[in-house]
């Protein structure tokens, strides 16, 4: 390899590090977690339980549908708030995100 191919080969590399976040590797390692459990199971992110559900009330088709989608659109935005504060360089914030989401998909 001549030299200046392994010059442009650093750069590169230097400049994908430089533009890495907080947790990146944390929500890179999430997003395989999520991608492999939903491959293993038919599941998706999940919410608490209702009170109807604590009192032994069977949900409706409706209520089931509307709480798997108001679950996914919650860990959805998670992930998303995760890869905004990533990319805004707060730690904080991702990892708060971050935790956030992996309680919502069920994943450790």
């Amino acid at each position: 390899m001549s030299r200046f191919a392994v010059l442009v080969t650093i750069a590169l590399i230097g400049a994908v590090a430089a533009k890495a976040g907080p947790c990146t590797t944390e929500i890179a390692q999430l997003q395989r977690q999520i991608r492999a459990t939903a491959t293993a199971q038919a599941g998706g992110p999940s919410a608490r339980q209702t009170v109807g559900a604590q009192l032994h009330h069977q949900p409706t088709p409706n209520a089931v549908e509307s709480a798997e989608s108001r679950a996914s659109a919650d860990a959805a935005a998670a992930l998303d708030r995760a890869r905004q504060a990533d990319a805004a360089g707060d730690a904080q914030g991702c990892h708060q995100a971050v935790d956030q989401a992996r309680w919502l998909y069920g994943v450790e």
